[in-house]
């Protein structure tokens, strides 16, 4: 064996033998009662004394399944779809594959979507929830009142023709308003809107970058070049023309009026 893995091997049971020396050595009393006390968490089903214990244990069971569910929310009802297929596109039209890394621009996705969001949700927080906690409105106001600032921002994004798409596939009576149009109906006709809205903003981030694909591409063949693929010539030129015209600026800019 070598001498390194005879040092690992003697570093393990020196370590052990600490270990077990600190734990059975005799605990001087006065140490014993400086200790910090550690909690003890406990969960039980006791008997409900009154109305308002089954509403409160109703009301933790409904928080715990939003929560749960508070991924798909995101992103079914929230600008979070369009931001996230757009620097999809922009990373693919780039062509630098793994850069940025994923994690970064759904990071920045996110807060993208919680800064187009904010007057939505200061309005949900204003009529509903506020006033929920103030014992003014019941659960069931609370999410009537919650979903129509959120429908209200779905409508002015969402076609015409996807609605009535899930309309009739659905069977649904032909609706009068905006208000007789079901949730249900309203959510995956938003989704197929924001998708269509992306890939558009997507074919409009590559057409730049395609022709100065092409434009390489041509230039390597003129000079009789064809061994050398043309995206290691081509991502140097994408990368600076991305930073020349202040890319990032430029791209949040029209994302976030986009929903304006």
């Amino acid at each position: 064996m070598s001498s390194s893995g005879k040092r690992i091997i003697r570093g393990v049971l020196i370590g052990t033998l600490l270990v077990v020396c600190l734990t059975f050595a005799p605990k001087n009393e006065s140490h014993a009662q400086e200790r910090i006390p550690i909690p003890r968490i406990s969960i039980s089903l006791d008997e409900a004394q009154e109305q308002r214990d089954v509403a409160l244990s109703l009301e933790l069971l409904f928080l715990l399944t939003v929560l749960t569910l508070a991924p798909s929310i995101i992103i079914s009802v929230t600008s979070f779809t369009r931001i996230a297929i757009v620097f999809s596109f922009i990373r693919r039209a780039l062509g630098t594959q793994q850069e940025p890394p994923n994690q970064i621009m759904m990071g920045l996705a996110l807060f993208l979507t919680i800064f187009v969001m904010a007057p939505t949700i200061k309005e949900v927080n204003d009529v509903a929830v506020k006033p929920y906690f103030a014992n003014e409105i019941n659960a069931e106001q609370m999410f009537r009142r919650g979903m129509d600032p959120i429908r209200e921002f779905m409508f002015r994004q969402t076609r015409e023709k996807d609605i009535a798409l899930f309309l009739r596939l659905g069977d649904v009576e032909r609706p009068r308003n905006q208000e007789e149009v079901p949730t249900y109906v309203l959510v995956p006709a938003f989704i197929i809107s924001e998708l269509t809205t992306a890939f558009k903003i997507g074919i409009l981030l590559f057409i730049p970058f395609i022709v100065i694909d092409l434009v390489v591409a041509s230039t390597l063949m003129s000079m009789g070049i064809i061994f050398l693929p043309p995206i290691l010539i081509s991502l140097p030129f994408k990368i600076m023309l991305f930073i020349l015209v202040d890319g990032w600026h430029l791209l949040t800019y029209q994302v976030v009026n986009s929903f304006r």
